[in-house]
């Protein structure tokens, strides 16, 4: 899978190129082997965006962080409401 999805998602969202080391599930799969083995719910990830950012948003349900312009990634963040 990382051979074909080499770059961290997350880090791509905000303009960063880096190395995806690890394959995260999209939808935590908690056990539940079906999910555990579905690569559509795979994505390519760095270590520090898996360890702290992914982490954080399955804790909290927020998105971290903005773009270059200062616009937040959380597409529920109240500055992304009209």
């Amino acid at each position: 899978f990382l051979r074909c999805n080499p770059l961290c998602v997350m880090c791509a969202k905000r303009g960063i190129t880096r190395a995806a080391t690890v394959v995260d599930h999209v939808i935590p799969h908690k056990g539940d082997e079906q999910l555990f083995w579905d690569e559509t719910n795979w994505q390519p990830l760095c270590k520090p965006c898996h360890d702290a950012d992914k982490q954080r948003l399955e804790k909290s349900g927020k998105v971290i962080g903005c773009d270059e312009h200062g616009f937040p990634f959380d597409p529920a963040h109240h500055w992304q409401k009209p």
